[in-house]
């Protein structure tokens, strides 16, 4: 089996927040990779990873990471494959804001999708979009997905019902 999406950290500090993304791929059946680059620290090894990986077979790359939050920046420098970012909060994080700030704000030319402050299970939810625009059984999954959690909502709301109050009129 061979990585479709690769799941990129700029720590294993960030993994408690990627592994969202991870177990929904999982939920999906997705294959995927997951690795720890740092666009400051390894920079050589991002530009390899991202020079290479759509030939290497991957079609999205999530890349999630905190602080400064320069790596999925970097991976789009370097590849035409879908970058999501995931903006991560971290030990030396304002509040998240930088990296939010970090990835949200790209060049024109270098785009990434960027999703909300530690939302990986929503880049999965994306990348797994994504792919199933060219995959029809990847497709009927994605939809099914959606479809339970309507159901969620719906269930959730008449349990509301529950909930007496003097003057609610519904």
């Amino acid at each position: 089996m061979k990585a479709k999406v690769s799941i990129i950290m700029g720590s294993t500090s960030d993994m408690p927040v990627m592994q969202k993304a991870a177990n929904f791929l999982d939920e999906m059946e997705i294959p995927f990779e997951i690795n720890a680059l740092s666009a400051h620290r390894t920079p050589e090894m991002v530009e390899e990873f991202a020079s290479n990986a759509h030939k290497n077979g991957i079609q999205v790359i999530i890349a999630g990471a905190g602080g400064a939050a320069h790596l999925p920046g970097v991976i789009a420098a370097f590849t035409h494959l879908p970058i999501i970012g995931v903006p991560c909060r971290s030990s030396i994080s304002i509040d998240g804001w930088d990296s939010i700030l970090s990835i949200l704000q790209m060049p024109p030319g270098v785009p990434v999708a960027t999703v909300g402050l530690d939302g990986a299970l929503n880049a999965g939810i994306l990348a797994s979009q994504i792919m199933s625009t060219a995959d029809e059984e990847l497709s009927l999954r994605v939809q099914n997905y959606k479809q339970n959690l309507k159901q969620k909502i719906i269930k959730a709301n008449n349990s509301l019902t529950e909930y007496k109050f003097k003057f609610r009129t519904n």
